[in-house]
């Protein structure tokens, strides 16, 4: 996988996540659930896990390529602020 550059930022097609990926085994994940954000943090360590992140990165479906200012967006609402 190391021809990707990151971070790289994804979304899930219903806009129902967001995702900044660091490294081939590190992700932050933006779950929107109604008005209330999540910020997650993953370091994948099991096989589904690392899957999930090279799915992300191939753009499987559901995954679509996002934005830094599309992730930053909802990165600052997860905090409330």
């Amino acid at each position: 996988m190391s021809e990707f550059r990151f971070p790289a930022y994804r979304k899930l097609s219903n806009n129902k996540s967001f995702y900044r990926i660091d490294d081939e085994r590190t992700f932050f994940e933006i779950q929107v659930i109604g008005n209330k954000y999540f910020l997650i943090q993953t370091e994948a360590k099991q096989y589904p896990e690392i899957i999930r992140i090279t799915d992300m990165l191939s753009f499987s479906e559901p995954f679509l390529e996002s934005t830094v200012e599309e992730f930053h967006l909802y990165y600052i609402k997860s905090f409330g602020k």
